[in-house]
């Protein structure tokens, strides 16, 4: 039986084809939440944000180059930190508006549990490749400064603008993931330790 058709190189394909459908709806959700996002909080929504502390930025400069573990641990770190990031979003909105408006609360509450499962979603593909995988210790950004009600108001737009980007960033890593590696059958990158 050739590698390519082992049971887990089949499994690793449908976790990837699973983690692609998952992270193409989260994405979609996103900017559903974004746009309802900015009407509530009076934002404009081609308003800049520089970098924000403690968010994962979407943008790898030698993409091509990461082995597929790397992938997979930038992804799981990225949506650790945003889980934590939009849990702290909710409560701010629920300090904010109370049940004033309970759809965006709702919204941001569904957002956190697709982020949720997507890491965990990762977890599975790195167990399914033997690799270890990182407590979450440090994971999360740091305990913000008290900030300004509108500081937090820019700060949730720069998280769900960069939720987009890992969304998208997701896919292409996991589209590479599935592909097989023509010399081997495996997927490429995973054999290969960082």
């Amino acid at each position: 039986m050739a590698a390519a058709d082992s049971p887990s190189a089949a499994r690793r394909r449908d976790l990837c084809s699973r983690g692609i459908r998952l992270a193409g709806k989260m994405r979609a959700d996103v900017v559903d939440l974004l746009d309802a996002y900015v009407e509530q909080q009076g934002l404009d929504a081609s308003a800049s944000v520089v970098a924000v502390e403690g968010v994962p930025l979407a943008a790898v400069e030698r993409w091509d180059e990461q082995t597929g573990t790397q992938r997979l641990l930038e992804n799981l770190a990225a949506y650790r930190a945003f889980r934590a990031l939009l849990a702290q979003m909710l409560e701010e909105q629920r300090e904010q508006l109370g049940e004033a408006d309970a759809g965006l609360g709702r919204a941001l509450a569904a957002v956190l549990l697709q982020v949720s499962a997507f890491a965990y979603h990762l977890e599975e593909l790195l167990r399914l490749e033997s690799r270890g995988i990182p407590g979450e210790e440090g994971d999360g950004p740091p305990p913000p400064p008290r900030l300004s009600l509108f500081e937090q108001k820019l700060r949730g737009l720069g998280v769900l603008r960069e939720l987009a980007q890992w969304a998208v960033r997701s896919v292409r890593d996991l589209r590479q993931l599935a592909k097989p590696s023509p010399a081997t059958g495996t997927a490429p990158g995973l054999a290969e330790s960082p």
